[in-house]
Parts: structure tokens; sequence; C-alpha cells
């Protein structure tokens, strides 16, 4: 069985059914939800990054640089990695996909803002993505990253069984939307991220739960914890 491990706020871990580790958004080191460092991570095989801001691509240099993992995001961010040294990378950008040995992934479109956390000089921006993972064998994981609500969920519809969905509001869909997002989507299961961080995204998943009613199964997953599918 494929494993999401989550670190907390957007961070989570991928683990395929071959063994392949995946790190999403690594934010670890300055994460209120966990006390793992870049350093205590482990093995890691590819760092998926949804966009540039610090609370999802704070870690992903430190991180793909220390274990050799494979970086993976937007030409722009990945442009902007090997400016810091990174030399196993893949580019990908918004409705391209592209078969890894462990399944296919896509990129998807995500509402949110561009800029890359520790680019000082402002050379990069990129546009922020969602991520569907399709691992065979009905476990197709879609990680929404950070987004409002969107139409273009609706063209998710039949191709989820997992869908990580931000709850947070401010900076995000919030509980509503995120609800609605379910109803647009219909995935088999739904697991609330980007959330209880910070005061500003302090929402309440089982609020959450309630509103998604019978739409899909909440699995809430508290940091530390792991869901397996």
């Amino acid at each position: 069985m494929a494993r999401i491990d989550y670190v907390g706020h957007a961070t989570f871990f991928l683990t395929t059914d071959d063994g392949t580790r995946i790190a999403v958004d690594p934010f670890y080191d300055e994460n209120p939800l966990t006390d793992l460092t870049v350093e205590s991570v482990g093995h890691v095989d590819y760092v998926f990054v949804t966009h540039g801001h610090f609370d999802h691509f704070a870690d992903a240099i430190p991180l793909a640089r220390r274990t050799g993992a494979t970086l993976v995001g937007t030409f722009e961010i990945v442009s902007f990695a090997q400016t810091k040294g990174i030399e196993n990378a893949h580019p990908m950008h918004i409705g391209g996909s592209w078969r890894f040995p462990f399944g296919r992934v896509k990129l998807t479109p995500a509402i949110h803002g561009g800029s890359v956390a520790g680019d000082d000089a402002g050379a990069y921006s990129t546009f922020p993505a969602g991520l569907l993972f399709d691992l065979g064998d009905g476990q197709r994981v879609y990680d929404a990253g950070d987004t409002a609500l969107t139409m273009d969920m609706q063209l998710l519809r039949g191709q989820v069984d997992v869908a990580l969905l931000p709850i947070g509001d401010n900076f995000t869909m919030g509980p509503e939307d995120a609800a609605r997002a379910v109803e647009f989507i219909e995935p088999k299961v739904v697991v609330p991220i980007h959330y209880g961080t910070w005061p500003f995204v302090d929402t309440d998943p089982d609020a959450f739960a309630r509103l998604v009613g019978e739409r899909a199964r909440v699995e809430i997953v508290r940091p530390g914890e792991s869901f397996e599918f």
C-alpha cells in the first residue's frame, strides 16, 4: 500500500508501493508543527514543490542537496535551484505531465502567489501548481497546493482517489470552499492540510469534515500521523 506521512502544514511524505519516498513542499526547521529537521528526515528519492513560498520551499534545496534527491517543480523553481548548485532536477509546468519510475505526475493549476523564497534579487517568479500523482492500482493522489477554489477542479472529477486540500482560509481556500472543491473533484478520500500552523490559518478540520458530509471520506491526519491507501 502507498502511504502519506503528514508532517504538518502542507508538508508530507508520499511513499509508493515500490518504496520510493517523495518529500512534498519541504518545510521542517521552522515548522511549528514538527520536530523534524532537514538533517533528520532520512532517505528521500524525490522532492516535489508546488510553489516557491517559504512555508513550502524553505527546506527543498537543503534537502535535495543533502540527500541527492531529484527536485521537481516548475521551470522557474528548478532554474533557481540550479543556481544554488542543485544538479538532480526535473523542470515541469502547468498542464504538463511526466512518467517517473514510480508513476505519472501532472502539474495542475492553482491560484496563489508566485514569489520564490531565497531569491533576494527577485529574478525568479513562477505559477503555483497542484500535483496529481498517478501511482497506478487506484492510487491517484491530488495535492491542490495553495489555491483558491477554481472551476478547473471540476476537470479532475473521476481522476482522484485521495485529495489533499488546504482548509486554512486567509491565504487559501477555507473549509467552505474546500468542501465545494470536494463536490467538484469527487475523490474517495480527502485529507485536510494547510491549517493550524499559525493564528491566520487556525481552522477546524472537524468542522470541515461536517461540511463535506457524505461526499467523501474525510481522513483527519494529525502531524506525525500516517494514512495508508
